[in-house]
């Protein structure tokens, strides 16, 4: 049986879109002012599965990025595999709902061995897997991670589960020749990279500039993913431009997390932030880097609000870095998909009928606000219809 869906905005076009067996079969044009707007169901491309709905729980003491570290490092005696199968799965159930297709979910990783989240999640991963494909990638210390009496155990624990190798890099002691060592690890077992770098606003902060360095002479263009990069947004424009043209060059995507930066960035007791951390997007992707977005924190004590909905977190992206959202759906849908090295998802007759659509004639009004009504397609299947957004 086939499903028809009328009225609907697709690059620039009114259209009726025919689902069939899991596939769009037909894309036609039809009259009328278009009902609802229509994309690629998304990809997160970066969370914290292990940490979210912490907040209750666990609150931070003081301001900012160690503050909150500090916060939930008091929290990890809670953690037992219920504690954990329960909030995660929360997330997962919450993104469903909200259209995500795959995500790439950091766990933290603070010991030479395997910590209970990375087992329960490539456990849960698995009781997900016709809904929502996880990534799971290591958040490890670069001391950590770079020591050669621990780093390759690692990696090689890592690869063996089909996982992206990851660390935390902030103006460490011998920076380079850590990082110099997980490029090699990344190399010897085959494994895509994701650094948390320079999460702070500090010019000292250029661990970014070492990765890109690294990426383009390790050959790793397309295989290297960094978030954050906050210390890019004090750095001069010619700065920006120079990092901005060697990022392109060697292959290296940035995911921006707007709702973790605005909170932790600048952050002090009863004085009014004047530095919010974001990353130069328009430069940055004006330059031909792939820039991203994703929800980072959910809950927990490095941002106590937020979802997992990526519509939401490009709409507060727009604000913050004042662009039209519309324009740049990729940063929420290809460009994620690409640099988690999966297909880029299409809207196109022969593609999987995956896709959401949102109430509104075009993309402005249908962004406009949080209430919008969304219906969520899975192969051609209806979801969520007329759903209100939390």
């Amino acid at each position: 049986m086939s499903t028809e869906f009328t009225r609907i905005l697709l690059d620039g076009r009114t259209v009726s879109l025919t689902a069939h067996r899991g596939r769009i079969i037909a894309i036609q044009p039809c009259h009328g002012t278009a009902r609802h707007v229509a994309l690629p169901l998304p990809v997160e491309p970066h969370v914290h599965l292990d940490k979210t709905f912490t907040a209750g729980r666990c609150r931070s003491t003081e301001p900012g990025l160690f503050g909150a570290i500090e916060a939930m490092a008091g929290d990890l005696a809670n953690w037992s595999e219920e504690d954990l199968r329960f909030r995660m799965g929360r997330a997962l159930r919450e993104a469903s709902d909200n259209g995500i297709r795959a995500l790439r979910s950091h766990v933290d990783w603070s010991e030479p061995g395997a910590p209970l989240a990375w087992h329960v999640l490539g456990e849960m991963a698995q009781d997900w897997r016709d809904r929502i494909r996880v990534q799971r990638a290591s958040l490890t210390p670069l001391d950590l991670l770079g020591d050669p009496d621990h780093g390759p155990g690692i990696a090689a624990r890592v690869a063996g589960d089909g996982g992206v190798l990851g660390c935390f890099v902030y103006r460490n002691d011998r920076i380079d020749a850590w990082l110099e060592r997980v490029f090699e690890l990344a190399g010897r077992y085959g494994l895509r990279l994701d650094f948390h770098v320079d999460e702070g606003l500090d010019l000292k902060a250029d661990g970014f500039d070492r990765i890109v360095a690294l990426t383009s002479r390790y050959g790793m263009a397309g295989r290297v993913l960094c978030g954050h990069a906050c210390s890019l947004a004090i750095r001069s424009e010619s700065e920006v431009a120079r990092m901005a043209a060697a990022a392109s060059e060697a292959g290296v995507a940035l995911v921006v997390l707007p709702t973790t930066n605005l909170w932790l960035q600048d952050s002090s007791a009863e004085r009014t932030p004047r530095m919010r951390g974001l990353a130069p997007v328009h430069e940055l992707r004006s330059a031909g880097v792939s820039v991203l977005f994703g929800s980072d924190n959910v809950a927990d004590p490095f941002y106590p609000f937020g979802s997992y909905d990526a519509v939401e977190v490009l709409r507060l992206a727009s604000v913050s870095a004042q662009f039209v959202p519309g324009e740049w759906l990729d940063t929420i849908t290809t460009g994620p998909a690409v640099a988690l090295g999966m297909d880029p998802p299409e809207l196109a007759v022969g593609a999987p009928a995956d896709f959401l659509l949102i109430e509104g004639h075009d993309w402005t009004q249908a962004l406009r606000g949080p209430r919008a009504r969304r219906t969520v397609v899975r192969k051609g299947e209806v979801m969520h219809d007329d759903r209100m957004a939390a």
